[in-house]
């Protein structure tokens, strides 16, 4: 009785889930030759879909990636480059319709920012590991001569103690 309903959970779980795949919309597109089929997917996987933020175009059922979907279609018709699409969508929608926004005085931070940030994080770890090593030698350094023999008397106890057990 016990896998009956696991089962029946399982199949209404994966019948949920298929729900969406069931209402998504398919997009067929005639295009002149493979290379201009090539250049729609690269364009489509390049582009972001300016609703879902996440998504590429390519991926999206909004009914905005659909429109540029279209769009793009329609420019390849007409011998436009991929340049040219991709300049288009930027001057419609922004920079941040690009997955790979183009390096510029605008995007520099964005571009080498996180570098910076790795680059500083290791000098400023280095920087603490010296200063504790130097830390440390001076400790050992500045110790008297009293204090040097009763450390080294505890640690021939302890040493001592290790042995007895």
């Amino acid at each position: 009785m016990k896998r009956w309903f696991a089962a029946a959970a399982v199949t209404a779980v994966l019948g949920l889930s298929l729900i969406g795949v069931a209402q998504a919309a398919i997009d067929t597109y005639e295009f002149a030759n493979e290379a201009e089929r090539a250049r729609f997917r690269e364009l489509t996987q390049e582009l972001r879909c300016p609703k879902c933020q996440n998504q590429d175009i390519a991926d999206s059922n909004a009914p905005i990636a659909t429109d540029l979907r279209r769009e793009i279609v329609r420019m390849l018709g007409e011998g436009k480059s991929n340049e040219q699409i991709v300049e288009f969508m930027v001057d419609r929608y922004g920079e941040f319709v690009r997955y790979k926004p183009a390096v510029n005085a605008r995007t520099w931070l964005l571009w080498f920012g996180p570098a910076g940030l790795l680059i500083g994080g290791v000098l400023v770890m280095g920087v603490l590991v010296l200063r504790r090593r130097k830390e440390a030698a001076a400790g050992v350094a500045t110790l008297s001569a009293e204090e040097r023999s009763r450390l080294d008397a505890l640690l021939n106890s302890e040493h001592a103690d290790k042995k007895d057990q």
